[in-house]
């Protein structure tokens, strides 16, 4: 069974850079795609970012140039790197993947919080 916890989140001010850690628990296998989505307050969650087992990655618009994904396969982590960020960015952070396209795996979620 795989389990996903999410942390890093807080409060900053605009402009400001935080890492989000999504540690995975359980085994990789069946795991391809790990994601980034984020749910800001009345709004529907949308997907940050995306990095395949063979580290591709994509970005929705809003982030392009400003965070970036990686994923450590040994360490069973996945980060968001954010800089530069706005009050716009402000939302929970989720981890999500699927295991063999089917189960899908989200974490509790992390805080953001960009001040202005």
């Amino acid at each position: 069974q795989v389990h996903l916890v999410e942390s890093g989140g807080g409060l900053v001010q605009t402009g400001g850079s935080l890492r989000l850690s999504c540690a995975i628990s359980g085994t990789l296998f069946g795991i391809n795609n790990m994601d980034w989505y984020r749910q800001a307050p009345g709004k529907q969650r949308e997907l940050v970012a995306t990095i395949s087992r063979g580290r591709n990655v994509n970005y929705a618009d809003s982030v392009k140039g400003r965070f970036t994904i990686s994923r450590d396969n040994a360490e069973k982590t996945v980060y968001l790197q954010m800089i530069s960020l706005k009050p716009e960015d402000t939302a929970v952070y989720y981890c999500h993947t699927s295991v063999f396209g089917r189960l899908e795996v989200w974490g509790q979620g992390t805080l953001v919080t960009v001040s202005s």
